[in-house]
Protein backbone atom coordinates (compact mmCIF):
# COMPACT_ATOMS: atom_id res chain seq x y z
CA UNK A 1 0.00 0.00 0.00
CA UNK A 2 1.57 3.40 -0.87
CA UNK A 3 0.68 6.71 1.03
CA UNK A 4 1.95 10.33 -0.32
CA UNK A 5 2.40 13.19 1.58
CA UNK A 6 1.38 16.43 0.64
CA UNK A 7 1.59 19.39 1.84
CA UNK A 8 -1.08 20.22 4.63
CA UNK A 9 -2.51 23.88 3.06
CA UNK A 10 -4.76 23.15 1.24
CA UNK A 11 -4.86 19.75 2.23
CA UNK A 12 -5.56 19.67 5.29
CA UNK A 13 -8.64 22.17 5.25
CA UNK A 14 -10.06 20.48 2.25
CA UNK A 15 -10.43 16.98 4.15
CA UNK A 16 -11.47 19.07 7.55
CA UNK A 17 -14.33 20.86 5.68
CA UNK A 18 -15.30 17.56 3.67
CA UNK A 19 -15.26 15.66 6.97
CA UNK A 20 -17.85 18.18 9.01
CA UNK A 21 -20.09 17.75 5.92
CA UNK A 22 -20.05 14.04 5.68
CA UNK A 23 -18.41 13.56 2.66
CA UNK A 24 -16.26 11.36 1.01
CA UNK A 25 -13.59 13.13 -1.04
CA UNK A 26 -10.40 12.29 -3.34
CA UNK A 27 -7.16 14.04 -4.47
CA UNK A 28 -7.35 12.68 -8.10
CA UNK A 29 -5.51 13.57 -11.09
CA UNK A 30 -2.56 15.61 -12.04
CA UNK A 31 -2.15 16.91 -8.12
CA UNK A 32 -1.42 13.19 -7.80
CA UNK A 33 0.69 12.25 -10.35
CA UNK A 34 2.94 14.99 -9.73
CA UNK A 35 2.95 14.63 -5.96
CA UNK A 36 4.52 11.30 -6.37
CA UNK A 37 6.81 11.92 -9.30
CA UNK A 38 7.59 14.55 -6.45
CA UNK A 39 7.02 17.82 -8.82
CA UNK A 40 5.39 20.67 -7.44
CA UNK A 41 1.63 20.76 -7.10
CA UNK A 42 -0.08 23.59 -8.44
CA UNK A 43 -3.54 22.49 -9.32
CA UNK A 44 -5.84 20.24 -7.27
CA UNK A 45 -8.47 18.22 -8.31
CA UNK A 46 -10.84 16.33 -6.12
CA UNK A 47 -13.72 13.94 -6.68
CA UNK A 48 -16.31 13.96 -4.26
CA UNK A 49 -19.18 11.84 -3.78
CA UNK A 50 -21.85 14.61 -3.41
CA UNK A 51 -22.58 18.21 -2.66
CA UNK A 52 -19.21 19.10 -4.85
CA UNK A 53 -20.65 22.76 -5.29
CA UNK A 54 -21.35 23.41 -1.61
CA UNK A 55 -17.95 21.77 -0.32
CA UNK A 56 -16.62 24.13 -2.83
CA UNK A 57 -17.89 27.06 -1.74
CA UNK A 58 -17.06 26.53 2.05
CA UNK A 59 -13.75 25.70 1.02
CA UNK A 60 -13.27 29.39 -0.24
CA UNK A 61 -14.92 30.85 2.57
CA UNK A 62 -12.95 29.35 4.92
CA UNK A 63 -9.09 29.77 2.92
CA UNK A 64 -10.21 32.90 1.58
CA UNK A 65 -10.63 32.28 -2.24
CA UNK A 66 -12.77 32.84 -5.42
CA UNK A 67 -15.20 30.50 -6.26
CA UNK A 68 -16.38 29.74 -9.78
CA UNK A 69 -19.11 27.54 -10.77
CA UNK A 70 -17.99 25.65 -13.76
CA UNK A 71 -20.92 22.99 -14.84
CA UNK A 72 -23.23 23.57 -12.09
CA UNK A 73 -25.28 20.39 -13.97
CA UNK A 74 -22.86 17.93 -13.33
CA UNK A 75 -21.42 19.75 -10.00
CA UNK A 76 -18.21 21.29 -11.04
CA UNK A 77 -16.98 24.32 -9.19
CA UNK A 78 -13.45 25.93 -8.69
CA UNK A 79 -11.82 27.75 -6.15
CA UNK A 80 -8.74 30.32 -6.81
CA UNK A 81 -6.34 30.76 -3.82
CA UNK A 82 -3.26 32.39 -3.84
CA UNK A 83 -0.65 30.96 -1.64
CA UNK A 84 2.17 32.94 0.08
CA UNK A 85 0.96 36.01 -1.63
CA UNK A 86 1.93 35.05 -4.74
CA UNK A 87 1.15 31.95 -5.90
CA UNK A 88 -1.90 30.93 -7.46
CA UNK A 89 -3.56 27.82 -6.77
CA UNK A 90 -6.63 25.92 -8.47
CA UNK A 91 -8.62 23.94 -6.80
CA UNK A 92 -11.34 22.10 -8.59
CA UNK A 93 -14.03 20.31 -6.95
CA UNK A 94 -15.99 18.21 -9.16
CA UNK A 95 -18.91 15.17 -8.52
CA UNK A 96 -18.21 11.42 -9.37
CA UNK A 97 -18.60 10.23 -12.64
CA UNK A 98 -20.34 6.65 -12.01
CA UNK A 99 -21.04 4.76 -9.59
CA UNK A 100 -18.01 4.97 -7.29
CA UNK A 101 -14.37 6.37 -7.45
CA UNK A 102 -13.30 3.09 -9.92
CA UNK A 103 -15.36 4.26 -12.46
CA UNK A 104 -14.75 7.90 -12.05
CA UNK A 105 -10.85 6.80 -12.59
CA UNK A 106 -11.71 4.57 -15.52
CA UNK A 107 -13.00 6.87 -17.92
CA UNK A 108 -10.22 9.61 -17.64
CA UNK A 109 -7.80 10.34 -19.64
CA UNK A 110 -4.04 8.52 -19.04
CA UNK A 111 -3.52 5.92 -16.37
CA UNK A 112 -0.76 8.41 -15.04
CA UNK A 113 -3.82 10.60 -14.41
CA UNK A 114 -6.24 8.04 -13.38
CA UNK A 115 -5.10 8.11 -9.82
CA UNK A 116 -6.31 9.23 -6.47
CA UNK A 117 -5.49 9.45 -3.10
CA UNK A 118 -7.87 8.95 -0.15
CA UNK A 119 -8.89 11.30 2.68
CA UNK A 120 -5.99 9.18 4.83
CA UNK A 121 -3.35 9.68 1.35
CA UNK A 122 -3.17 6.25 0.37
CA UNK A 123 -3.04 5.74 -3.10
CA UNK A 124 -5.81 4.64 -4.88
CA UNK A 125 -4.51 3.32 -8.60
CA UNK A 126 -7.33 0.41 -10.53
CA UNK A 127 -5.22 1.29 -14.27
CA UNK A 128 -1.78 0.90 -13.20
CA UNK A 129 -0.86 4.29 -13.42
CA UNK A 130 1.93 4.11 -10.58
CA UNK A 131 3.78 1.09 -13.12
CA UNK A 132 3.70 3.66 -15.65
CA UNK A 133 5.17 6.13 -14.19
CA UNK A 134 7.99 4.04 -13.27
CA UNK A 135 8.66 3.29 -16.72
CA UNK A 136 7.89 7.04 -18.06
CA UNK A 137 4.51 5.59 -20.09
CA UNK A 138 1.78 7.95 -21.97
CA UNK A 139 -0.99 5.23 -21.89
CA UNK A 140 -4.61 5.79 -22.58
CA UNK A 141 -6.87 4.35 -19.98
CA UNK A 142 -9.09 2.91 -22.56
CA UNK A 143 -9.73 2.94 -26.46
CA UNK A 144 -12.63 4.86 -26.03
CA UNK A 145 -10.45 7.90 -24.12
CA UNK A 146 -10.06 10.14 -27.17
CA UNK A 147 -13.23 9.40 -28.59
CA UNK A 148 -15.26 10.52 -24.96
CA UNK A 149 -12.94 13.70 -25.41
CA UNK A 150 -11.14 14.54 -28.92
CA UNK A 151 -9.24 17.55 -26.72
CA UNK A 152 -7.30 14.51 -25.34
CA UNK A 153 -5.24 14.22 -28.45
CA UNK A 154 -3.35 17.25 -27.95
CA UNK A 155 -2.95 16.34 -24.32
CA UNK A 156 -1.72 13.20 -25.10
CA UNK A 157 1.41 15.35 -26.54
CA UNK A 158 1.76 17.50 -24.39
CA UNK A 159 1.66 15.47 -20.90
CA UNK A 160 4.57 13.27 -23.58
CA UNK A 161 5.81 16.69 -23.35
CA UNK A 162 5.58 18.32 -20.05
CA UNK A 163 6.72 14.80 -18.21
CA UNK A 164 9.73 13.77 -20.51
CA UNK A 165 7.97 10.43 -20.66
CA UNK A 166 6.94 8.90 -24.40
CA UNK A 167 3.64 7.70 -25.56
CA UNK A 168 3.10 3.97 -25.68
CA UNK A 169 2.82 2.29 -28.94
CA UNK A 170 -1.24 1.32 -28.89
CA UNK A 171 -1.56 4.93 -27.64
CA UNK A 172 -0.14 5.93 -30.59
CA UNK A 173 -2.28 3.82 -32.84
CA UNK A 174 -5.03 5.41 -31.10
CA UNK A 175 -4.62 8.73 -31.65
CA UNK A 176 -3.57 8.32 -35.20
CA UNK A 177 -6.98 6.68 -35.47
CA UNK A 178 -9.17 9.45 -33.85
CA UNK A 179 -7.34 12.09 -35.01
CA UNK A 180 -9.98 13.34 -37.66
CA UNK A 181 -12.04 13.76 -34.63
CA UNK A 182 -10.49 17.11 -33.58
CA UNK A 183 -12.96 18.61 -36.01
CA UNK A 184 -15.99 17.82 -32.94
CA UNK A 185 -14.87 19.38 -29.92
CA UNK A 186 -15.71 23.48 -29.32
CA UNK A 187 -12.90 25.57 -31.05
CA UNK A 188 -11.95 27.39 -27.60
CA UNK A 189 -10.86 24.32 -26.16
CA UNK A 190 -9.23 22.75 -28.90
CA UNK A 191 -7.08 26.78 -28.93
CA UNK A 192 -6.51 26.15 -25.32
CA UNK A 193 -4.62 23.03 -25.50
CA UNK A 194 -2.97 23.94 -28.31
CA UNK A 195 -1.42 26.95 -27.35
CA UNK A 196 -0.32 25.70 -24.07
CA UNK A 197 1.85 23.01 -25.88
CA UNK A 198 3.13 25.50 -28.11
CA UNK A 199 4.13 28.18 -25.31
CA UNK A 200 6.14 25.10 -24.18
CA UNK A 201 9.81 25.77 -24.96
CA UNK A 202 11.28 23.27 -27.61
CA UNK A 203 8.17 24.16 -29.86
CA UNK A 204 9.10 22.69 -33.20
CA UNK A 205 9.36 19.33 -31.75
CA UNK A 206 6.19 19.44 -30.01
CA UNK A 207 4.93 20.62 -33.79
CA UNK A 208 6.51 18.07 -35.27
CA UNK A 209 5.35 15.22 -32.52
CA UNK A 210 1.20 16.44 -33.40
CA UNK A 211 2.56 16.13 -37.53
CA UNK A 212 3.37 12.70 -37.15
CA UNK A 213 0.41 11.59 -35.26
CA UNK A 214 -2.06 13.72 -37.83
CA UNK A 215 -3.10 16.12 -35.66
CA UNK A 216 -1.68 19.52 -36.77
CA UNK A 217 -3.52 19.49 -40.04
CA UNK A 218 -7.12 19.03 -37.79
CA UNK A 219 -5.36 22.46 -35.60
CA UNK A 220 -4.51 24.37 -38.27
CA UNK A 221 -4.70 23.03 -41.82
CA UNK A 222 -2.87 25.73 -43.69
CA UNK A 223 0.27 24.55 -42.59
CA UNK A 224 0.24 20.75 -44.52
CA UNK A 225 0.24 22.84 -47.69
CA UNK A 226 3.69 24.47 -46.84
CA UNK A 227 5.11 20.96 -47.25
CA UNK A 228 7.45 20.46 -50.02
CA UNK A 229 6.91 24.21 -51.21
CA UNK A 230 10.32 24.79 -52.67
CA UNK A 231 12.40 27.91 -52.02
CA UNK A 232 15.16 29.34 -53.78
CA UNK A 233 18.71 30.61 -52.43
CA UNK A 234 19.54 31.31 -49.90
CA UNK A 235 16.25 29.29 -48.35
CA UNK A 236 18.12 26.17 -47.78
CA UNK A 237 14.65 23.94 -46.58
CA UNK A 238 10.87 23.54 -48.09
CA UNK A 239 9.02 26.45 -46.62
CA UNK A 240 7.57 23.98 -43.76
CA UNK A 241 10.78 22.71 -42.49
CA UNK A 242 11.70 26.72 -42.85
CA UNK A 243 8.85 27.39 -40.98
CA UNK A 244 9.95 24.70 -38.00
CA UNK A 245 13.43 25.65 -38.14
CA UNK A 246 12.26 29.42 -37.73
CA UNK A 247 10.13 28.44 -34.74
CA UNK A 248 13.37 27.11 -33.03
CA UNK A 249 15.45 29.86 -34.02
CA UNK A 250 12.34 32.51 -32.34
CA UNK A 251 13.02 30.70 -29.09
CA UNK A 252 16.76 30.85 -29.10
CA UNK A 253 16.96 34.70 -30.35
CA UNK A 254 14.50 35.41 -27.30
CA UNK A 255 16.74 33.64 -24.52
CA UNK A 256 19.80 35.40 -26.45
CA UNK A 257 18.77 38.69 -25.87
CA UNK A 258 17.00 38.32 -22.68
CA UNK A 259 19.55 36.42 -20.83
CA UNK A 260 16.67 32.91 -20.33
CA UNK A 261 18.87 30.10 -19.93
CA UNK A 262 18.46 28.24 -23.25
CA UNK A 263 19.20 24.39 -23.84
CA UNK A 264 20.31 22.65 -27.00
CA UNK A 265 17.82 23.50 -30.13
CA UNK A 266 16.77 20.48 -32.14
CA UNK A 267 16.90 22.67 -35.49
CA UNK A 268 18.05 26.30 -34.80
CA UNK A 269 21.88 26.05 -37.16
CA UNK A 270 22.86 29.28 -37.10
CA UNK A 271 26.83 29.74 -35.78
CA UNK A 272 27.22 29.89 -32.34
CA UNK A 273 28.94 33.49 -32.86
CA UNK A 274 24.95 34.63 -34.05
CA UNK A 275 23.81 34.14 -30.54
CA UNK A 276 26.55 36.27 -29.04
CA UNK A 277 26.10 38.83 -31.70
CA UNK A 278 22.62 39.13 -30.35
CA UNK A 279 23.25 39.39 -26.49
CA UNK A 280 26.02 41.79 -26.87
CA UNK A 281 24.39 44.14 -29.46
CA UNK A 282 20.43 43.58 -28.44
CA UNK A 283 21.30 42.54 -24.81
CA UNK A 284 20.91 46.02 -23.31
CA UNK A 285 17.21 45.41 -23.92
CA UNK A 286 16.90 42.07 -22.05
CA UNK A 287 14.80 43.46 -19.44
CA UNK A 288 12.74 45.91 -21.55
CA UNK A 289 11.88 42.88 -24.10
CA UNK A 290 11.03 40.57 -21.35
CA UNK A 291 8.72 42.97 -19.53
CA UNK A 292 7.08 43.73 -23.12
CA UNK A 293 6.79 39.99 -24.12
CA UNK A 294 5.14 39.08 -20.60
CA UNK A 295 2.16 41.14 -21.20
CA UNK A 296 -1.30 39.35 -21.28
CA UNK A 297 -3.56 40.21 -24.21
CA UNK A 298 -6.21 37.51 -23.65
CA UNK A 299 -7.37 34.44 -21.59
CA UNK A 300 -3.85 34.38 -19.93
CA UNK A 301 -2.22 34.31 -23.78
CA UNK A 302 0.88 37.06 -23.63
CA UNK A 303 2.55 38.35 -25.99
CA UNK A 304 5.28 35.70 -26.20
CA UNK A 305 3.04 33.19 -27.05
CA UNK A 306 1.71 34.99 -29.78
CA UNK A 307 4.99 35.89 -30.94
CA UNK A 308 5.67 31.99 -30.92
CA UNK A 309 2.24 31.59 -32.92
CA UNK A 310 3.54 34.28 -35.81
CA UNK A 311 6.35 32.64 -36.30
CA UNK A 312 4.81 29.09 -36.68
CA UNK A 313 2.48 31.38 -39.19
CA UNK A 314 4.28 33.75 -40.98
CA UNK A 315 4.68 31.81 -44.29
CA UNK A 316 1.01 30.48 -44.92
CA UNK A 317 0.54 32.54 -47.87
CA UNK A 318 3.48 31.45 -49.68
CA UNK A 319 2.17 27.94 -51.45
CA UNK A 320 -1.00 30.68 -52.84
CA UNK A 321 1.85 33.54 -54.12
CA UNK A 322 4.66 30.90 -55.65
CA UNK A 323 5.61 31.69 -58.80
CA UNK A 324 8.68 30.84 -61.10
CA UNK A 325 10.57 34.18 -62.31
CA UNK A 326 12.13 34.66 -65.74
CA UNK A 327 15.34 34.22 -64.19
CA UNK A 328 14.39 30.51 -62.61
CA UNK A 329 13.86 31.87 -59.48
CA UNK A 330 11.09 31.39 -56.96
CA UNK A 331 9.15 34.03 -55.94
CA UNK A 332 5.65 34.55 -53.16
CA UNK A 333 4.95 38.43 -54.45
CA UNK A 334 2.56 39.58 -51.68
CA UNK A 335 2.97 36.35 -49.17
CA UNK A 336 2.80 38.31 -46.02
CA UNK A 337 -0.81 40.11 -46.75
CA UNK A 338 -2.22 37.13 -48.28
CA UNK A 339 -0.59 35.13 -45.75
CA UNK A 340 -2.33 37.87 -42.92
CA UNK A 341 -5.76 37.19 -44.07
CA UNK A 342 -5.47 33.81 -43.92
CA UNK A 343 -4.18 33.69 -40.69
CA UNK A 344 -6.89 36.00 -39.25
CA UNK A 345 -9.32 33.87 -40.91
CA UNK A 346 -8.21 31.05 -38.71
CA UNK A 347 -7.41 32.43 -35.62
CA UNK A 348 -11.11 33.67 -35.82
CA UNK A 349 -12.19 30.13 -36.35
CA UNK A 350 -10.29 29.09 -33.41
CA UNK A 351 -11.82 31.95 -30.90
CA UNK A 352 -8.72 34.10 -30.57
CA UNK A 353 -9.84 37.67 -29.44
CA UNK A 354 -10.04 40.24 -31.91
CA UNK A 355 -6.39 41.54 -30.24
CA UNK A 356 -4.78 38.63 -30.26
CA UNK A 357 -5.51 38.39 -34.04
CA UNK A 358 -5.15 41.90 -34.86
CA UNK A 359 -1.85 41.51 -33.30
CA UNK A 360 -0.59 38.34 -35.33
CA UNK A 361 -2.02 39.55 -37.95
CA UNK A 362 0.68 42.69 -38.32
CA UNK A 363 3.61 40.66 -37.64
CA UNK A 364 2.65 38.15 -40.39
CA UNK A 365 1.74 41.06 -42.59
CA UNK A 366 4.55 43.31 -41.77
CA UNK A 367 7.48 40.75 -41.51
CA UNK A 368 9.84 41.64 -44.05
CA UNK A 369 9.51 45.26 -43.00
CA UNK A 370 12.91 45.31 -41.14
CA UNK A 371 14.19 43.63 -43.54
CA UNK A 372 13.33 46.58 -46.00
CA UNK A 373 15.20 48.80 -43.54
CA UNK A 374 18.14 47.13 -43.97
CA UNK A 375 18.38 47.94 -47.07
CA UNK A 376 18.53 51.41 -47.38
CA UNK A 377 21.81 53.24 -46.59
CA UNK A 378 20.32 54.87 -43.60
CA UNK A 379 17.82 54.59 -40.82
CA UNK A 380 16.20 57.96 -40.88
CA UNK A 381 13.89 58.78 -38.00
CA UNK A 382 11.14 59.23 -40.15
CA UNK A 383 11.65 55.80 -41.36
CA UNK A 384 11.35 54.90 -37.67
CA UNK A 385 8.31 56.43 -37.35
CA UNK A 386 6.82 54.80 -40.27
CA UNK A 387 7.79 51.52 -39.12
CA UNK A 388 5.87 52.12 -35.87
CA UNK A 389 3.02 53.67 -37.63
CA UNK A 390 2.24 50.40 -39.78
CA UNK A 391 2.92 48.28 -36.52
CA UNK A 392 2.46 50.34 -33.41
CA UNK A 393 3.72 48.32 -30.42
CA UNK A 394 4.14 44.74 -32.43
CA UNK A 395 7.08 46.19 -34.17
CA UNK A 396 8.88 44.71 -31.17
CA UNK A 397 7.78 41.02 -32.32
CA UNK A 398 8.28 42.09 -35.88
CA UNK A 399 12.24 42.86 -35.28
CA UNK A 400 12.40 39.58 -33.25
CA UNK A 401 10.46 37.70 -35.87
CA UNK A 402 12.64 39.46 -38.24
CA UNK A 403 15.80 38.02 -36.55
CA UNK A 404 14.80 34.59 -36.62
CA UNK A 405 13.90 34.68 -40.08
CA UNK A 406 16.58 35.70 -41.58
CA UNK A 407 19.04 32.97 -38.78
CA UNK A 408 16.34 30.59 -39.90
CA UNK A 409 17.05 31.27 -43.76
CA UNK A 410 20.62 31.33 -43.86
CA UNK A 411 21.49 28.81 -40.88
CA UNK A 412 25.39 28.22 -41.08
CA UNK A 413 25.71 29.82 -44.47
CA UNK A 414 25.11 33.21 -42.53
CA UNK A 415 26.73 36.23 -44.22
CA UNK A 416 28.69 38.35 -41.61
CA UNK A 417 27.88 41.76 -43.67
CA UNK A 418 24.09 41.11 -43.83
CA UNK A 419 23.86 40.10 -39.91
CA UNK A 420 25.52 42.81 -39.20
CA UNK A 421 23.77 45.36 -41.05
CA UNK A 422 20.51 43.23 -39.55
CA UNK A 423 21.52 43.31 -35.79
CA UNK A 424 22.05 47.57 -36.32
CA UNK A 425 18.81 47.94 -37.78
CA UNK A 426 17.35 45.85 -35.03
CA UNK A 427 18.96 47.92 -32.42
CA UNK A 428 17.53 51.37 -34.05
CA UNK A 429 14.26 50.00 -33.83
CA UNK A 430 14.28 48.82 -30.37
CA UNK A 431 16.43 51.82 -29.23
CA UNK A 432 13.48 54.57 -30.38
CA UNK A 433 10.68 52.40 -28.86
CA UNK A 434 11.92 51.82 -25.84
CA UNK A 435 14.41 54.86 -25.14
CA UNK A 436 13.28 57.67 -27.53
CA UNK A 437 9.53 56.51 -27.68
CA UNK A 438 7.95 60.30 -27.45
CA UNK A 439 10.92 61.39 -29.50
CA UNK A 440 10.24 59.35 -32.77
CA UNK A 441 7.02 56.69 -32.26
CA UNK A 442 4.76 58.68 -30.40
CA UNK A 443 5.67 61.87 -30.19
CA UNK A 444 2.79 64.21 -28.34
CA UNK A 445 1.55 66.42 -30.69
CA UNK A 446 2.06 70.01 -31.09
CA UNK A 447 -1.23 71.29 -32.10
CA UNK A 448 -4.94 69.61 -32.23
CA UNK A 449 -7.61 69.66 -34.93
CA UNK A 450 -9.02 72.49 -33.25
CA UNK A 451 -5.95 74.52 -33.60
CA UNK A 452 -5.92 73.85 -37.54
CA UNK A 453 -9.36 74.81 -37.86
CA UNK A 454 -9.08 78.41 -35.92
CA UNK A 455 -5.78 79.13 -37.02
CA UNK A 456 -5.99 77.96 -41.10
CA UNK A 457 -9.49 78.57 -40.89
CA UNK A 458 -10.41 75.29 -42.20
CA UNK A 459 -13.76 72.69 -42.03
CA UNK A 460 -13.97 69.94 -39.78
CA UNK A 461 -13.09 66.68 -42.23
CA UNK A 462 -10.24 64.33 -43.35
CA UNK A 463 -8.02 67.48 -44.33
CA UNK A 464 -7.46 67.59 -40.35
CA UNK A 465 -6.97 64.25 -40.03
CA UNK A 466 -4.30 64.47 -42.99
CA UNK A 467 -2.70 67.59 -42.03
CA UNK A 468 -2.15 66.10 -38.20
CA UNK A 469 -0.66 63.11 -39.82
CA UNK A 470 2.06 65.00 -41.87
CA UNK A 471 2.54 67.39 -38.86
CA UNK A 472 3.32 64.09 -36.71
CA UNK A 473 5.79 63.01 -39.07
CA UNK A 474 7.79 65.85 -39.32
CA UNK A 475 7.79 65.98 -35.70
CA UNK A 476 9.32 62.84 -35.41
CA UNK A 477 11.67 63.60 -38.26
CA UNK A 478 13.02 66.81 -36.33
CA UNK A 479 11.73 68.67 -38.97
CA UNK A 480 9.59 70.61 -36.47
CA UNK A 481 9.53 71.24 -32.79
CA UNK A 482 7.19 74.36 -31.98
CA UNK A 483 3.35 75.21 -32.13
CA UNK A 484 4.25 77.81 -34.39
CA UNK A 485 6.61 75.92 -36.78
CA UNK A 486 3.99 73.37 -36.54
CA UNK A 487 1.31 75.61 -38.22
CA UNK A 488 3.94 77.15 -40.27
CA UNK A 489 4.03 73.70 -42.30
CA UNK A 490 0.61 73.29 -42.43
CA UNK A 491 -0.15 76.20 -43.56
CA UNK A 492 2.59 75.18 -46.19
CA UNK A 493 0.52 71.36 -46.68
CA UNK A 494 -3.06 72.99 -46.98
CA UNK A 495 -2.32 75.40 -49.86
Amino acid sequence: MTTVCLPDWPWWVVRRLAGERGLRLWLVGGAVRDALLERPVHDWDFAVDRDALGLARAVADALGGAYFPLDVERGTGRVILTAAGTTRLELDFATLRGANLEDDLAVRDFTVNALALDQTGTLVDPTGGQADLATQCVRATSGRAFRDDPVRLLRAVRVETELGFEIEPQTAAWIRRDAPLLALPAAERVRDEFVRLLAIQGAANHLQRLDEFGLLPHVVPELESLKDITQSPPHRFDVWHHTLVTVDTLERVVTAITGWEDGPRALADAPPAAWGDLARVLGQFAGDVTTHLAVEVSGGRDRALLLKLAALLHDVGKPETWSLGEDGRIHFYNHEPVGAQMVAKRLHRLRFSRGEVGRVRVMIGQHLRPAHLARTKRVTRRAVYRYFRATDDVGVEVVLLSLADHLATWGPNLQERRWARRLEVAETLLTHYFERHEETVAPPPLVTGNDLMAELGLDPGPEIGRLLEALREAQAAGEIKTREEALALARQNSK
